[in-house]
């Protein structure tokens, strides 16, 4: 589970709990369930009008990898495949083969399996770079359900507080339910605000982050198989290779393997 996600979420919520509390309200006063209905009934309607079902069947599935998200140390990835390049420059490329169970990613065993076949250079540089977009477009598609959902969000709040503020208008005979009338017509922009800064938002700026993360560390494995197919030096692939590190991480990198 990532912490970070989730002690950002109880932070974002913390705080909005201690404004009401400090302001002298209750959570109680900020539940009106036909303003949940608008919101949230009118979110789900539009976003399944934007996307094909199956797409929006799957939104769980973004928010669980934006929660349980496994990262994965650039650095030593790639001293994995320096490691793979000494094997083949001492006993060959198809020496790897017997090492692919040693391999932690799947990624690194197809394109190290096509090297060992003799597949074209071209074609495993294509292939990879393909996976590669694809992994890109599958990232982007979930994240773009996420940014519809905070679009349409804080426009059905607003469509909640109009309709309030309808009903109260038509209702100001009664001195004594305009002011209960307005702060319930209000309470919908605040949960279409809420749900879209607090939840949408900050979850698909996370994945974003995630999916440079993923598409980093899928570019330096390609480069360092290439290399490797190439035949070249293992310190000439290392030097390749770091080139994909910020100067602090490839400094931490030489450091370590100084010592």
């Amino acid at each position: 589970m990532d912490i970070g996600t989730i002690i950002g979420l109880v932070v974002a919520v913390g705080a909005v709990m201690a404004g009401i509390v400090l302001g002298g309200g209750t959570i109680g006063q900020l539940i009106d369930v036909p303003s949940i209905a608008v919101v949230i009934g009118g979110t789900i309607g539009a976003v399944t009008l934007s996307f094909p079902l199956a797409r929006v069947l799957k939104i769980h599935k973004v928010f669980m990898k934006a929660l349980f998200f496994k990262a994965v140390d650039s650095s030593e990835v790639i001293r994995d495949i320096v490691k793979f390049a000494e094997i083949a420059r001492r006993e060959g490329i198809l020496a790897l083969e017997n090492h692919v169970e040693e391999m932690k990613d799947e990624f690194i065993v197809r394109g190290v399996k096509m090297a060992v076949d003799g597949t074209d250079p071209e074609l495993i540089q294509q292939i990879l770079e393909t996976e590669i977009d694809a992994a890109a477009d599958r990232h982007a598609q979930g994240k773009q359900v996420l940014d519809t959902v905070g679009k349409y969000a804080p426009a059905f709040g607003m469509i909640g507080t109009l309709l309030g503020l309808i009903f109260m208008l038509g209702n100001m005979d009664d001195p004594s339910a305009i002011g209960p009338g307005m702060a319930v017509a209000l309470i919908t922009t605040l949960y279409g605000a809420m749900l879209s800064n607090m939840v949408t938002g900050p979850i698909g700026d996370r994945l974003a982050s995630r999916d440079a993360e993923e598409l980093l560390v899928k570019t330096i494995i390609a480069a360092g198989v290439m290399a490797i197919q190439s035949g070249d030096n293992p310190r000439v692939v290392e030097s390749k290779l770091l080139t994909y590190l910020p100067p602090v991480q490839r400094a931490a990198f030489e450091a370590k393997g100084a010592a």
